[in-house]
């Protein structure tokens, strides 16, 4: 090639230079971002699809077939849009949309958020080969939406702010490592605690396959952080305790609870009043839960609804004509909670207290926390632990303490009596934390139909960070 060509490839319109220049510049603060210097060594290709063209970008176009020039532009335009979208997915911000009730009345089932990742520092992906937009199963084809290999260690680029007390956050589940396909819910380690490990493993017909999941490829929790790293939690009569002060007043948070009346029915126009939805409501059968209306010393005879309230719900169901008793479901309700296993005596109503890892903070081992942070040290921060004759072993050394490496964090649902939360299943890393719900773009409610209401307008752009 001659020079004269050369030099003919640098000569563009002034509008083809300030576009180059504007995407190089984003792309070097892009890298100066991320911390991987080496990726600027892609800064010439960038320049050249641009202005130079020594690659043949758009080789197709000089074809004369009008079939394959159609098939190739829409090839172009949607690879271009995978890539926008797996940079914005990644770094920037995703869309979630809410399950369950456990955020209930905070956030509702059917809300669809954007997850700001710059809030809290987007992390470099464990994952780095994956399809954008599916977390790790493509559906109706049912197989994985990744490539295991290479895996990235963890990085977490700057960001806008740090996790602070009763911010909502979305996470990674973090016993979600390993999963029973068929049975997701609890998740493996309850199952292998109830049924035994063998029993869990082996049994393909009712649990399925047993599949591992990066921490990227877990799927997305959402709820309340209640405490942070470094913080002693506890709760007593269903009262959150941080450092020994009560947690602020929180409007959307409820409790399930048992409603008699004289034999007045409670319709459903009512419930749809009071903002309860038509799967949290129970009435209470009289012959299959005689001993439970007995137990909670009701009368047989009359009504009894069980649903859950927040304290505004609480008071309007006080003043409802023919309402006599109203009891909170007790703690006999809910199974073993955190450290499953472990020989404490703490429920889901009176629980801790427990104190919160904290990066650089050394903790003295013991029989009492062992059971506690044991799954932290080991598999979250990949340590070989072990107790032998009572002493304890992390990577075959012998020692008494142990320093974390990682913040964790406490997480709750709001509709405290329905959430599979922290009381459950423990702390979670901050390797595993994804984002904060800033928005709510579009709203769902599953009771209605498309033309009774079903879209919730007022939730429309409401703040879906408290």
């Amino acid at each position: 090639m001659s020079s004269e060509q050369n030099v003919s490839r640098f000569k563009k319109p002034l509008k083809q230079w300030i576009k180059a220049i504007i995407w190089c510049v984003v792309y070097i603060l892009f890298v100066i971002w991320v911390g991987t210097f080496w990726w600027l060594l892609l800064l010439p290709i960038i320049f050249d699809a641009f202005i130079t063209h020594f690659i043949p970008w758009t080789w197709w176009k000089k074809s004369e077939n009008k079939a394959f020039l159609s098939v190739m532009g829409w090839v172009d335009a949607i690879v271009f849009a995978l890539v926008a979208v797996y940079f914005i997915n990644t770094f920037l911000f995703q869309n979630y949309q809410i399950p369950s009730s456990s955020l209930e009345k905070s956030l509702l089932v059917g809300d669809f958020l954007f997850v700001s990742k710059a809030s809290y520092g987007p992390r470099v992906p464990n994952t780095p080969l994956s399809f954008p937009l599916v977390q790790h199963t493509f559906p109706v084809l049912d197989c994985k939406s990744f490539i295991e290999h290479p895996q990235w260690e963890y990085k977490r680029l700057k960001g806008f702010d740090e996790i602070e007390r009763n911010d909502i956050v979305v996470f990674n589940f973090p016993t979600g490592d390993t999963v029973a396909v068929k049975q997701q819910n609890p998740d493996y380690y309850t199952l292998c605690h109830i049924y035994g490990r063998d029993a869990v493993n082996n049994n393909k017909s009712e649990f399925g396959d047993i599949v591992y999941r990066p921490v990227d490829r877990r799927e997305n929790y959402v709820k309340r952080c209640v405490a942070i790293a470094g913080d002693w939690m506890e709760i007593k009569n269903n009262q959150v305790i941080v450092n020994g002060k009560n947690q602020e007043k929180i409007p959307g948070i409820q409790f399930n609870y048992f409603v008699q009346t004289d034999g007045t029915r409670i319709t459903g126009d009512m419930f749809d009043k009071l903002g309860v939805s038509v799967d949290d409501i129970k009435l209470l059968d009289n012959d299959q839960s005689a001993d439970l209306i007995a137990y909670l010393g009701l009368d047989r005879s009359l009504p009894v609804y069980h649903f859950p309230m927040t304290e505004e719900v609480y008071s309007k169901v006080q003043k409802i004509a023919g309402v006599k008793n109203i009891l909170i479901e007790q703690d006999l309700f809910n199974g073993e909670v955190f450290p499953l296993g472990g020989g404490k005596k703490w429920t889901r109503d009176n629980y801790g207290p427990i104190w919160i890892p904290k990066k650089g903070a050394t903790l003295a081992l013991n029989s009492y926390n062992y059971p506690i942070y044991e799954r932290a040290i080991r598999v979250y921060e990949h340590n070989k632990f072990e107790v032998k004759d009572g002493e304890f072993y992390i990577n075959d050394k012998l020692t008494k303490t142990y320093t974390f490496k990682m913040d964790y964090y406490w997480m709750l649902g709001d509709n405290r009596h329905n959430s599979a939360d922290s009381r459950y299943w423990g702390f979670v890393p901050e390797d595993h934390v994804v984002g904060r719900p800033v928005l709510v773009w579009l709203s769902l409610d599953k009771d209605k139909g498309w033309f009774n209401g079903k879209i919730r307008f007022n939730r429309f752009f409401k703040n879906a960070e408290r």
